[in-house]
């Protein structure tokens, strides 16, 4: 089958964590071997299952590109891609081997999606299948009422903006960031809203995760690590107690205080901080929260830099879970004065045409052939295929059942 209108254009159309999170791999992991599997967490409107042809098609398409010169002369222009990496994704091309797509026989109106192989090679697939599944539904129904929509409510949103950017002045300015490429309406209109949002609200919005974005509108390409790097700890060698610890010390020595945003939630906020020491605490720059309620993760985050002796004002807080532009401005309202913020904005700006979007992930479940968890701090948003080591990794780590 073949694709009129191929989802993915470029392979530089993913987030940037991905790109930061793979180099480190190259670096220090480069045999390790990963499997993904794709999850969604709502009832679609119509059955995942019957878009698996053209889902496919779309995944033969994705694996027959590579990085132009001019999209590796960008990235080569970050100051932390170094040049071997660059070397690397010069001969690269997803292999479309390692990826599988199946309906469960229990399930048929499911769709299943696995990714295995060389992590290497692997993980790169994530917000290219994601993005994929995500267009290929909507594709489904007429777009000029969405679309039409979507202007809509993004109009909305600017003067939203404008009105609060009038407000009165806080210690610290309010800045958001677009993370909506894993769960846009399409392609096309996810441009239309960076662009849109980088000429009407520039001083408010500075960047976007999405690498292709950044650099065709000149903004900053945001991200750091994701759940799956520090999952990948769990089967990297180190006594399972000390996984997290490890991997911010392999982070640390590849970026030598770049991208110095920490990801709390793999197991629980509270087992995170008791990880993140003194030490931590002064080589990163701050934290962010994707799950739990996120005033309380705020607060303990505070405590314990208070606990510490570290200022707060000098670290940053950035919030990322399912936030909308009214929950992003009572979190900055909470905290301005105390602590820099940001808010990665995502499904709610790239996705809000309409529709309900889908809530789909795809993740890390084993890694070097070892199951591995992300338990996460708000129940549903968990993930591990293997109950034993989940509850091993409870107990080592004083989770509490959700």
């Amino acid at each position: 089958m073949r694709v009129t209108d191929p989802v993915i254009q470029s392979l530089l159309d993913n987030d940037l964590y991905k790109f930061t999170m793979m180099q480190t791999i190259l670096h220090q992991n480069p045999e390790a071997q990963a499997e993904y599997a794709f999850k969604c967490r709502n009832k679609p409107e119509i059955p995942l299952s019957g878009l698996r042809a053209e889902i496919e098609a779309q995944l033969d398409h994705l694996c027959s590109l590579r990085f132009s010169e001019d999209e590796l002369a960008y990235l080569g222009g970050l100051r932390f891609i170094k040049s071997d990496f660059i070397d690397f994704l010069r001969l690269f091309q997803l292999q479309r081997r390692f990826i599988e797509v199946s309906v469960p026989e229990d399930k048929p109106e499911e769709l299943a999606i696995r990714v295995k192989g060389p992590m290497l090679h692997c993980m790169l697939f994530e917000i290219y299948v994601l993005a994929i599944v995500n267009e290929v539904y909507f594709r489904q129904f007429p777009s000029e009422p969405s679309w039409a929509e979507g202007e809509v409510r993004l109009a909305a949103k600017l003067d939203r903006l404008k009105a609060f950017a009038s407000g009165p002045e806080r210690r610290n300015p309010f800045v958001f960031f677009d993370f909506g490429t894993r769960r846009r309406y399409s392609r096309v209109w996810h441009e239309e809203v960076v662009a849109t949002l980088a000429r009407e609200a520039a001083s408010l919005m500075r960047g976007t995760s999405n690498v292709l974005l950044a650099k065709r509108y000149g903004l900053t390409p945001i991200g750091t690590m994701a759940h799956e790097y520090l999952q990948a700890f769990q089967a990297f060698g180190s006594r399972l107690r000390d996984f997290q610890r490890n991997a911010l010390e392999h982070w640390v020595h590849e970026y030598r205080g770049d991208l110095g945003i920490a990801l709390t939630d793999v197991v629980g906020t509270d087992a995170f901080l008791r990880d993140f020491d003194l030490y931590f605490c002064k080589l990163f720059d701050g934290l962010r929260h994707d799950s739990g309620d996120p005033f309380v993760w705020g607060e303990k985050a505070l405590a314990h830099y208070h606990k510490l002796r570290i200022d707060p004002a000098s670290k940053m807080f950035v919030f990322s879970d399912g936030l909308d532009m009214e929950g992003a401005f009572a979190l900055y309202h909470h905290f301005a004065d105390r602590v820099r913020t940001g808010f990665g904005i995502g499904t709610s700006l790239s996705n809000d045409c309409g529709k309900e979007p889908l809530q789909i992930v795809m993740k890390l479940v084993r890694c070097n052939y070892q199951p591995v968890a992300k338990v996460s701090d708000s129940p549903g948003k968990g993930m591990c295929e293997d109950a034993n080591f989940l509850n091993y990794l409870r107990d080592v780590f004083e989770i509490e059942q959700q």
